[in-house]
């Protein structure tokens, strides 16, 4: 009936169509076809055709059957999202995600989530890839039957992709430079570096407070010499992108690794760089605002030894260097016969390795348990036995540091070699006299 008034109205021009199909709740084109309709078939025109008819689009009840036994028995503590994403990847499962949340709904396995208000972003991202990274850690239980781990996690701020991801037993320095040293490997220098105050990061004077400008932390030293800029952060909601990112994180990946049958660390770790990654930054990341990258080639690798344990050392009377209770004995060197009081630098490498440098030389690398593993320039030794094999006195004169002495002839143990230069007495002739001894 109020159809039939609406279109009488229209047809006397009180009422446009597009006013009628406002007052309708239907489109123009929908309330076009009522009308063609009605004037066909009269009321009988305006019933529902569909009435009584089953959606030839509708689900098939057995699928959806599949799905609910599916997420009863294996996928109870999965979020409608994960699940959906694990029913196509691992079961053939081609139905879309509303129709099966709202299946799973129905059936009671799912509740409905709260409406939330409208989400409001306080900071613009950057708008290129490499200009701001964010790194932090979450413990949590990653591996079941393990202990609690730090997951520690690099990320872009420009599209939220993940560069690096590792577990370790607890966040420190040495996981915070393997996981820098995985990024600017694969993809080059980037401009700044965002995190917490922890204190392997910043050194904070006074609890609470802002942290030194002046005084740096390993990692602060490493990121200053890369010339990469460390922001701190002064509360988690500062770190929101890695805290909503972490949130998702500790509700995924324990599934994931229980399903992928991951037992422990180093299966994981390899696990995460091979596979999980890819498949999270697929599902996650988003464009950037601008085309291009703000990455940096490294040419000469400075980044090798910036990012590791750098400190100072003075070599021993037996020509050792004392590291972490252990004693590094330097071998020959082309460079001096013997570095005893010199002062050199330790670097320690996250894997546990480390290598004693004179100036730019490298003398030596050893593994963790302290054994020299090879030197890297040529068999040391020449100029170091042209020296021992010197008189004494002509080894006391010798420069130390003068690579030219190789050259100099070994002379004879006892003798000394005059002087070329050096004013020689005139042959005495037969026809002089002696002098008088008067």
């Amino acid at each position: 009936m109020r159809f039939s008034d609406l279109l009488e109205r229209t047809e006397a021009r009180e009422l446009t169509q597009e006013g009628a199909a406002e007052l309708l709740g239907v489109s123009v084109r929908t309330f076009q076809r009522w009308a063609e309709r009605y004037e066909a078939e009269g009321d009988d025109g305006l019933v529902d055709r569909r009435m009584g008819r089953r959606s030839p689009r509708r689900a098939p009840e057995a699928e959806l059957e599949r799905m609910l036994g599916l997420f009863r028995d294996k996928y109870a503590d999965f979020t409608v999202k994960h699940f959906h994403e694990q029913l196509q990847k691992r079961h053939d499962y081609v139905l879309g995600y509303t129709v099966t949340k709202l299946a799973l709904q129905a059936a009671g396995l799912v509740r409905k989530a709260p409406k939330r208000s409208a989400h409001r972003k306080k900071r613009p991202r950057r708008p290129l890839p490499g200009m701001l990274l964010h790194q932090d850690g979450s413990r949590h239980v990653w591996i079941e039957d393990l202990p609690a781990m730090d997951l520690i996690v690099t990320m872009d701020d420009a599209t939220s992709e993940v560069y690096s991801m590792l577990l370790v037993e607890e966040e420190g320095t040495a996981s915070t430079f393997l996981a820098l040293r995985e990024v600017i490997g694969e993809r080059g220098l980037f401009c700044a570096l965002y995190t917490d105050r922890g204190s392997h990061y910043f050194l904070t004077p006074k609890a609470g407070e802002k942290v030194s400008k002046t005084q740096q932390t390993q990692v602060g030293r490493a990121l200053s010499h890369l010339g990469i800029e460390h922001i701190a952060a002064y509360s988690p909601q500062a770190r929101g992108r890695s805290e909503r990112l972490f949130g998702t994180l500790q509700d995924r990946l324990p599934k994931e690794l229980r399903l992928a049958g991951i037992k422990t660390v180093e299966a994981a770790n390899a696990w995460l760089k091979a596979h999980y990654i890819a498949e999270h930054n697929a599902a996650f990341a988003i464009k950037a605002e601008q085309q291009g990258t703000a990455f940096v080639a490294d040419r000469h690798e400075a980044w090798r030894e910036a990012l590791c344990v750098i400190e100072e050392r003075t070599v021993a009377n037996d020509n050792t260097v004392a590291w972490k209770g252990r004693r590094l004995q330097l071998p020959e060197s082309r460079l001096r016969p013997h570095f005893v009081r010199a002062l050199v630098r330790v670097h320690e490498y996250p894997d546990g390795t480390v290598s004693v440098f004179l100036g730019p030389h490298r003398l030596a690398r050893f593994s963790a348990n302290g054994q020299q593993i090879s030197p890297d320039a040529s068999q040391p030794g020449s100029v170091l036995g042209a020296v021992k094999d010197k008189p004494w006195r002509a080894r006391k004169r010798a420069s130390l540091t003068a690579p030219a002495r190789a050259a100099v002839e070994t002379t004879r143990v006892g003798t000394e070699k005059r002087a070329s230069n050096r004013t020689k007495k005139p042959a005495r002739r037969a026809d002089q006299t002696a002098p008088s001894m008067a």
